[in-house]
């Protein structure tokens, strides 16, 4: 993966069809998403169960582009040698979820995946100074996570202090919450550059249907334009 920041749509499978997810990722990247979103969550960090290791590895075998793994659980160390035997090319660990971020970063970057780092809502900027260096993106949750379809909490100040802290470094800043077409130009113009949407893309489309998929991505894109 070299690094760009142009403008990357990842859409989150937590809202495809849970008993199509191969076809629901081929649907999507045909469709033009740039990156495959997937959410782990633990029922302990988050009200909520989804993806173990061996789902997420069993998703590595449609995804063509890049597999975008955000673990919302607790601890995280003992599951980042699953997840990249997985497969997953970026693994992000929020700040919040144990004391060593810095070593939980250094240990993701060790097995060859990309190192992210997420906020929660209630989480300062500040939090993620010290291991910058180490992030290949920051994530700010612009819901607090746990379920998808949430309403957006507006997280622009933060956005901009993170770009500012990143400066020149190859960093992304991801979007991940209640991304549509009217809050995209928000954080894009903030300086995010990888929104994650989930039901915003798979909202009306199936995968006989995908088309609608395409059709809800160029929304959000043309939003950011206009």
């Amino acid at each position: 993966m070299t690094f760009d920041r142009s403008l990357k749509i990842a859409p989150s499978i937590l809202s495809a069809d849970f008993a199509d997810f191969g076809r629901e990722i081929q649907a999507i990247e045909a469709q033009g998403a740039d990156w495959v979103h997937i959410d782990v969550m633990d029922g302990h960090f988050v009200p909520n169960l989804t993806f173990g290791p061996p789902a997420v590895k069993a998703f590595r075998k449609h995804v063509k582009t890049v597999m975008d793994v955000h673990l919302m659980i607790a601890p995280v160390d003992p599951y980042i040698e699953a997840y990249a035997e997985a497969g997953a090319d970026i693994l992000t660990a929020h700040v919040e979820a144990g004391p060593h971020i810095h070593r939980t970063l250094q240990a993701i970057r060790a097995t060859g995946m990309k190192a992210g780092v997420a906020l929660n809502p209630g989480t300062p900027a500040e939090a993620v100074a010290h291991v910058l260096d180490l992030a290949d993106l920051v994530c700010v949750m612009t819901v607090n996570p746990g379920f998808g379809g949430q309403k957006f909490i507006d997280m622009t100040a933060k956005i901009r202090t993170l770009r500012d802290m990143i400066g020149d470094r190859p960093t992304h800043i991801e979007i991940d919450g209640g991304v549509d077409p009217t809050t995209a130009p928000l954080v894009v113009g903030a300086g995010a550059d990888v929104l994650v949407a989930g039901s915003a893309v798979f909202k009306g489309g199936t995968v006989e249907t995908p088309e609608v998929y395409g059709t809800n991505m160029q929304a959000i894109r043309a939003s950011i334009d206009a």
